[in-house]
């Protein structure tokens, strides 16, 4: 994706301020992407993405907003059609991840965990669309996890908003098809990243019963470096695909 500034493409990747979401905003500006940093209240950690991107000679913008707020969404789309007038890489990354059991899961839980994840997307990707539809190499990445196939105890919001995540890939990918546009899903195995209590506990439950055959966990930076495969012009024959990147810990297709 090297390109000149006046020519490079626009990416746009949610909930990017920390773990592999920033790891993904660096790829991409890395690989020659401006990218539109977004963030819903971690504005210091957003900024400071934006400011090592810019550092190294690369183009970003940070974008604060709530995925699951409609208007808001609109808002920065507009801004990224005013300051870059392209959009060509939409990654729906921004999600909750946290732990209770069934009983201690209340309404607000279970509805806030599937609208970060699952309302995000779907608003993403739809406000995206008129700046999508005008680029020649548009590409949408989810990403998805693990779970959503192979279960987890104590997370059951979790899992079921990331496997709709896998099931709106391959309905996207129907749709958008036909206007050249891929939709991919990347669903990272057991990958160190640094959690707080909002987020989910520092040792996931379910990581004590999954074995990486490579015996050892993932970075941020190796499931950042297969989404920007993806988003890039290499990966233009691959769509409504789920590609596993967890180091042999599932197995499954």
């Amino acid at each position: 994706m090297q390109t000149s500034p006046q020519a490079a493409p626009v990416a746009l990747v949610t909930g990017s301020g920390r773990n592999i979401g920033r790891e993904i905003a660096l790829g991409l500006a890395a690989s020659g992407v401006a990218v539109a940093v977004n963030v819903r209240s971690s504005v210091s950690e957003g900024q400071s993405v934006v400011d090592e991107i810019t550092a190294q000679g690369g183009q970003a913008l940070l974008c604060v907003a709530d995925v699951t707020d409609q208007d808001a969404v609109r808002a920065v789309m507009a801004r990224i059609g005013q300051v870059w007038g392209r959009l060509d890489v939409l990654i729906n990354n921004a999600a909750i991840r946290r732990e209770a059991k069934i009983d201690d899961i209340s309404a607000r839980d279970w509805h806030d965990t599937l609208a970060v994840i699952l309302d995000g997307a779907f608003f993403c990707t739809q406000a995206a669309l008129p700046l999508l539809r005008q680029s020649p190499c548009a590409a949408i990445v989810n990403i998805g996890g693990m779970t959503a196939r192979t279960g987890a105890a104590h997370r059951v919001h979790v899992v079921t908003a990331k496997a709709g995540l896998e099931g709106m890939t391959r309905g996207l990918a129907h749709d958008l098809s036909p206007e050249g546009i891929t939709v991919n899903c990347i669903s990272p195995g057991m990958v160190d990243t640094r959690r707080d209590a909002g987020s989910a506990s520092a040792a996931p439950n379910h990581h004590a019963k999954h074995h990486p055959l490579l015996g050892r966990r993932g970075t941020a930076a190796e499931i950042a470096a297969s989404v920007v495969w993806l988003a890039s012009p290499a990966a233009r024959f691959i769509t409504g695909q789920t590609l596993h990147v967890n180091g042999g810990t599932f197995l499954g297709g």
